[in-house]
């Protein structure tokens, strides 16, 4: 059963591992990211982080797509982790999240993005992602930690504009 579907360019580390593993009892996480499926060595860095009793699945957008309604069947709690918005939605348009939230998490600030919120720094092109991924999928919403306020799409798209 996946409990938790994040867009966060850190993937896995101590807010989603600890802050939302914890509080969700996962058991496993789904890392869609064509660059990591491809590399053993940052594999096993970003799993050396996580409890013994977890497990991670380095998957291509396109795999994690293929396999996500067999892995959101499973009788163990999991995490869908990409990071980068473009990733989600190409999961969203492949028609497995709907019906589904996403949470948005850490996008830092960079070239071309715009602060929406202190976690959350948006391009406008990750920004039409995000109404993209809302049309085909459940509600999307930042929130870095679960103990957080949650944060809707509208909000965060609004302290974008100003």
């Amino acid at each position: 059963m996946i409990e938790l579907i994040r867009i966060d360019e850190r993937l896995l580390h101590g807010q989603v591992v600890v802050g939302w593993g914890q509080r969700l009892d996962l058991d496993h996480y789904v890392v869609a990211d064509d660059d990591l499926a491809v590399s053993d060595w940052e594999q096993d860095l970003y799993a050396g982080g996580l409890p013994e009793s977890a497990t991670a699945f380095f998957l291509t957008v396109e795999a994690a797509a293929a396999r996500f309604r067999r892995v959101a069947e499973r009788a163990d709690r999991g995490a869908l982790l990409t990071r980068t918005t473009a990733a989600m939605r190409s999961l969203a348009e492949a028609g497995v999240l709907e019906g589904r939230a996403v949470n948005v998490g850490c996008l830092g600030a960079g070239e071309g993005r715009s602060r929406a919120l202190d976690y959350v720094h948006l391009r406008p092109d990750e920004a039409e992602d995000l109404r993209a991924i809302a049309e085909r999928a459940g509600p999307v919403t930042a929130r870095d930690l679960p103990s957080s306020p949650e944060v809707d799409l509208e909000r965060i798209l609004d302290a974008l504009a100003r």
